[in-house]
């Protein structure tokens, strides 16, 4: 990438720039490794300490740290660094991160019934099936499959190698290589020792704005839909078992294990390896921990976090039970203590 000038930075994003607008920038470092050419920010105030001493030709930096930050050098002043941050990581992605051409390659399979927008790329090796359709602006990374009646929105991306089948994704998406999005659901009826396949016919529906992690699975529904809300975000490696709905913008890191018809609501955040059960219902708002194995419904917003070391289920339960009441029963103990002489 060519260098930019701190004025194209401002101009684009805005912010109070304090410094000569003229000083070049050739790329986007972390603090405390940041070369003389390079922008960086500070957004946790536990990294204050680094800032005196980082050679960043300018760091953006919130209010409060406006003088420390402009006595020592260039200085771009915004109310949420971070988000500044994230902003300017998408337009330097714009400009050093060109999107495929629009093109078919010539090793792709197009099947005829399927309906192509204008100006979509189509990678080597991709399979687009019957029926399926493919929005303006879309890209369809190599050896990808589109199934047959599947929609693709305008301007989403797919990666290498992902596969949707019976699904719907909406504008704007990122869909991240070798995702595997409407497989079957996990779903078996017991008949004499032996299991009896049950048909998954529903879909997936998955809204504008969502990206999806690498290697994540989502199956598609038993009778009804899976349906991932907008502005979702998925990490890598992430299982969403059948009829699972999410709510619009919430983030869910990596290894989550979500099973069949839990129900997770808007704006809320899942953090790495935890495991939600199925047939649960987690409200707006909630925050699980890592790690955190989520057994019943969330009904309040919160932070919820902890985990348990197995036994065999009857005493698991009781001692559960018991924990949950451990706290009272410490205050009445501390009660007790009192009255005692």
């Amino acid at each position: 990438m060519s260098e930019v000038r701190l004025r194209d930075i401002i101009e684009r994003l805005g912010g109070e720039l304090i410094g000569d607008p003229e000083t070049r920038i050739d790329s986007i470092e972390p603090l405390e490794a940041a070369t003389p050419t390079a922008i960086s920010f500070l957004a946790n105030p536990l990294y204050a300490k680094q800032l005196a001493a980082s050679s960043a030709a300018c760091v953006i930096v919130a209010p409060p740290f406006r003088d420390a930050a402009a006595a020592r050098g260039a200085t771009i002043v915004s109310a949420d660094p971070y988000l500044y941050f994230a902003r300017l990581t998408q337009w330097w992605a714009e400009r050093t991160q060109p999107r495929q051409a629009p093109a078919i390659h010539a090793s792709a399979v197009v099947d005829p019934a399927a309906r192509i927008g204008a100006r979509v790329a189509i990678g080597a090796f991709a399979v687009i099936e019957a029926g399926a359709v493919i929005g303006d602006d879309a890209g369809i990374g190599a050896h990808a499959v589109v199934g047959a009646g599947c929609t693709i929105g305008a301007a989403t991306r797919l990666g290498t190698r992902v596969t949707i089948a019976r699904a719907t994704i909406g504008a704007r998406g990122i869909v991240h290589s070798g995702v595997v999005i409407g497989a079957d659901g996990f779903g078996f009826a017991p008949d004499r020792g032996r299991w009896e396949k049950i048909e998954q016919l529903g879909r997936v529906v998955i809204g504008d704005d969502v990206e999806i992690g690498a290697n994540t699975c989502i199956d598609r529904g038993a009778l009804g839909d899976t349906v991932i809300g907008d502005g979702v975000k998925i990490d890598n490696l992430v299982q969403i078992g059948h009829n699972v709905r999410i709510g619009a913008h919430t983030a869910i890191a990596g290894c989550v294990g979500i099973a069949g018809s839990t129900t997770i609501g808007a704006h809320c955040m899942i953090g790495g390896g935890a495991g939600i059960t199925g047939h649960v219902t987690i409200a707006d708002h909630v925050v699980v921990g890592g790690a955190t194995q989520i057994s019943r419904s969330i009904a309040k917003a919160g932070f919820y976090s902890g985990t348990f070391p197995f036994d065999d289920n009857a005493s698991w339960e009781k001692n559960a039970a018991t924990l949950r009441n451990l706290h009272a029963l410490r205050e009445r103990v501390r009660a007790l203590e009192k009255k005692s002489p």
